[in-house]
């Protein structure tokens, strides 16, 4: 398979380290609110990329961080500490408000269809790990002091953001107005505290007492638990330009090797960003979009799901009520395509449940399981599905595979059922197995609907009733009854449905 490798900006074969296991590492949340969808753009890249990789027969040690210490307010790496801010808004202890927004962030993961790394990583678990780490870099000769802090020495790495490409140097640095920097792309790794005491989250240092820059948490776990080199990085857009440049840097630092076998990672991704009409979406802006709006406003997330797996990764995604409704369209299409050709696995119901319960269960042992008696139609589409997905992860065209096999009238049930569950490995769309969504899933309820379906379904059925006795007044009146409680007829509508609740 092939994978976009953003430090050199080239397509790669992909060769792991180590073939018997995969090592990833992803840049986890910084938990002081709740995740917008730009920001949820990043994992279903990443479970996509992950799932990919364990459908092909690579095993993964996957491992995802929560930051809960050191991310500032300001891409000029300076202000207060995001969570310093949200525990004051909120009155609440940091850790209280790490912990809350980490099970919400959790929560959204599942409803995705995210699967869980295999470690998360929390910061303030390792700032023992972090201050021993940013002493090496001391003692490679690669950070100063200041009254600030330490700050690492930009100058003494070679290629220092290469990742970014060929950017005006102050863009690939947080560039901090701090006097006696010597080079403004300098960043900070440890911050002395100005008034000890002042902050919840500070710890002792030999640098005095302070806090970690937000670069150096990820270095530090990311060779922690997969070793000085791993095999693949992913990250949104935004941390290729400063985040992960400085990564790279302290990385370098670290193992005292160069950009080609001291970066951290082999192959570096990232997914582009999910643009909303006013611009790229993010917290800043106030009123972001979030998996809970989505649910209030009764558009399934698994709808946001396949809006994601309809663009590459590596492509701006535009969000908007049409685009997202089209996916949703879509993904209904695809439910009574299924529905109606009684596509159902059987056997193969249990086998996506024990992959479902364990999280970390071998997709290519299910895959196998389900593709052993398929014949040769069936596997041509299968072999075309496995060519997209195998490119970079193209998953545009591999639902167009899929909506081609569907469509087959050459395949019988069965086969189009195993091809159906084996693909639905990679897309996690919920498409097959005993806990797959159904049409009435993708039906728009809002959460603050007043009726429930039992009622609506009742007062349709009085109205087919007087429909079918030719009393077309009745039939207007319990259609305009409905109306009057958000309740829109369909009437004629081809995809079935009958009714939605208007939002």
């Amino acid at each position: 398979m092939t994978l976009f490798n953003s430090l050199t900006r080239a397509t790669e074969t992909f060769t792991p380290i180590d073939p018997a296991m995969v090592r990833l590492y992803s840049c986890g949340p910084t938990v002081y609110n709740f995740a917008h969808l730009g920001n949820l753009r990043a994992y279903v890249f990443t479970d996509t990329l992950r799932r990919v990789l364990n459908w092909k027969g690579y095993a993964t040690n996957h491992v995802i961080n929560i930051t809960d210490v050191g991310h500032l307010t300001s891409d000029a790496d300076e202000g207060d500490d995001k969570m310093e801010l949200a525990a004051k808004a909120a009155a609440r202890t940091i850790w209280e408000v790490a912990a809350f927004y980490t099970e919400a962030f959790k929560g959204d993961l599942d409803r995705l269809n995210v699967r869980p790394p295999t470690l998360w990583s929390v910061a303030t678990d390792h700032i023992q790990d972090m201050i021993g780490f940013a002493q090496a870099i001391v003692d490679a000769g690669s950070a100063y002091e200041l009254p600030s802090g330490l700050y690492f020495d930009t100058s003494t790495v070679t290629e220092y953001g290469r990742l970014a490409g060929t950017r005006p140097d102050e863009t690939v640095g947080r560039i901090d107005s701090v006097e006696g920097k010597r080079n403004p792309a300098d960043f900070a790794i440890w911050r002395r505290s100005a008034e000890p005491g002042h902050r919840q989250m500070e710890w002792a240092s030999p640098w005095g007492t302070g806090a970690p820059g937000w670069h150096l948490e990820c270095s530090v776990m990311s060779q922690k638990y997969l070793g000085a080199q791993f095999d693949i990085h992913t990250g949104g857009i935004d941390h290729r330009e400063i985040h992960h440049c400085n990564e790279i840097a302290q990385n370098q630092a670290f193992t005292g090797g160069g950009i080609g076998n001291g970066t951290g990672a082999n192959v570096w991704m990232h997914n582009n960003f999910l643009i909303d009409r006013d611009g790229k979406m993010s917290k800043s802006k106030g009123g972001f979009a979030t998996v809970q709006s989505l649910v209030d406003r009764g558009v399934h997330p698994l709808a946001y799901r396949l809006l994601c797996l309809s663009s590459h990764y590596r492509s701006e995604l535009e969000f908007s009520a049409d685009t997202l409704l089209a996916a949703r369209t879509r993904l209904k299409r695809l439910l009574l395509a299924i529905a109606k050709q009684q596509l159902d696995p059987g056997p193969a119901n249990a086998l996506l449940d024990d992959v479902r319960f364990s999280r970390g269960a071998a997709l290519d042992f299910t895959r196998a399981a389900l593709e052993r008696r398929l014949g040769d139609g069936a596997r041509a589409h299968l072999a075309t599905f496995d060519a997209a997905i195998a490119d970079d992860l193209m998953t545009p065209v591999a639902l167009t595979v899929l909506d081609q096999m569907l469509a087959d009238k050459r395949l019988d049930k069965t086969e189009k059922a195993a091809m159906l569950a084996s693909m639905d490995l990679v897309l996690g769309l919920g498409l097959a197995g005993s806990t797959a969504i159904t049409v009435g899933d993708l039906r728009l309820r809002p959460a603050d609907a007043a009726l429930t379906d039992e009622a609506v379904e009742a007062h349709l059925a009085d109205r087919r009733a007087a429909r079918a006795d030719k009393d077309f007044a009745r039939s207007d009146a319990i259609r305009d009854t409905l109306a009057a409680q958000g309740v829109e007829i369909m009437d004629g509508d081809p995809l079935g449905w009958e009714w939605r609740l208007v939002p």
